[in-house]
């Protein structure tokens, strides 16, 4: 059985095999109409947390490779759930994982899980609890669709937006956090980077002093980024992070030292806010750089109008390329 948890458990060639079939399935190919490993199947999409283009996607993807996708809400489609072993349930969830994974893997040919940090212990969180327990219970393939640390379908989408545009070569990818009022989840730039580095760009990440990301995690993209011939630079200065840049990837993201500090948190971004945004003038020190983001975004804070709406920006391309990224990718772990 195969999983897609991270892009961290494929190597770059098979990540490179991911992104050329979805660029089949987006040219509509013969061969790719043909491929419905989902015939007379089921997948099953779990989400804790909203979602416009995970859920739509995965739903139209499922469709589109002859299967149904059945779409359960913890809490509000379905009963609460406890993911923590050898506890005594008597609060507010009502069932474990244990039991409604198991459920789900006799009637689904893969699960679906989507769940947010709730950037409350750092420490716990950066385990990804809640998705490997579904990993654990589940005797069918699990698909990350965005957990605590991990957000691969959309770090894929990416990797496939930038060969896409520019080509299969090494490009200069900057990394840039964003100011936002409120902290966000690390998932996202977590994968992007990792994605990045196992591709092997040139990449740089950007960020205020006190917003690195997982030390652990930064030595897994060093490493990746020397096996595949890239590099991995870290900065502070927002402004000569976009010199020669040829992609921008804005991302806003909390603090871990924050964590179940929300107020602290936001009272110590506060003093980002004018600097930390993607405008015309960062964009003119680029090497005619693409603009990126994962959505949904908040126009004029992460980035200006002016940028969103030029022609470098590639988001709403980014965006439907989860689509097809995804079908390949159920396509892979069902033939696994």
């Amino acid at each position: 059985m195969q999983n897609f948890l991270t892009t961290g458990d494929y190597s770059r060639d098979e990540l490179d095999r991911l992104i050329d079939s979805a660029l089949q399935f987006k040219l509509g190919n013969e061969k790719s109409k043909e491929t419905k490993p989902l015939a007379g199947k089921s997948v099953a999409l779990v989400f804790f947390n909203p979602s416009l283009r995970t859920r739509a996607s995965m739903q139209v993807g499922v469709y589109e490779l002859g299967g149904n996708a059945v779409v359960v809400e913890p809490g509000g489609s379905s009963w609460t759930l406890e993911h923590r072993d050898s506890v005594v349930m008597d609060g507010d969830r009502t069932e474990h994982v244990a039991e409604f994974v198991r459920v789900l893997t006799r009637y689904c040919a893969a699960i679906g899980v989507r769940t947010f940090a709730p950037l409350k212990n750092w420490e716990e969180e950066r385990t990804d609890p809640v998705l490997n327990a579904f990993a654990r219970y589940s005797t069918v393939p699990t698909i990350n669709l965005e957990s605590a640390m991990h957000h691969p379908c959309q770090a894929m989408a990416d990797m496939m937006t930038i060969r896409e545009k520019l080509g299969p070569q090494r490009k200069r990818v900057v990394l840039t956090w964003a100011w936002h009022p409120k902290p966000l989840p690390m998932a996202v730039p977590n994968s992007f980077a990792l994605a990045a580095a196992q591709i092997g760009h040139q990449v740089v990440i950007a960020h205020p002093k006190g917003y690195e990301l997982d030390k652990e995690l930064m030595e897994v993209i060093k490493r990746q980024a020397a096996i595949a011939g890239g590099s991995v630079a870290v900065t502070n200065d927002v402004d000569a992070a976009f010199d020669g840049a040829e992609v921008v990837y804005a991302k806003s993201w909390g603090a871990k030292q924050f964590y179940g500090k929300a107020e602290q948190e936001i009272a110590e971004r506060a003093q980002y806010r004018r600097n930390w945004i993607v405008d015309e003038q960062k964009m003119a020190h680029t090497n005619g750089a693409i603009f990126m983001h994962c959505l949904p975004v908040r126009r004029n804070v992460i980035v200006t109008d002016a940028v969103i709406d030029s022609p470098a920006s590639v988001v709403i391309d980014e965006a439907e390329n989860r689509l097809h990224v995804q079908k390949a990718i159920m396509t892979n772990v069902l033939s696994g």
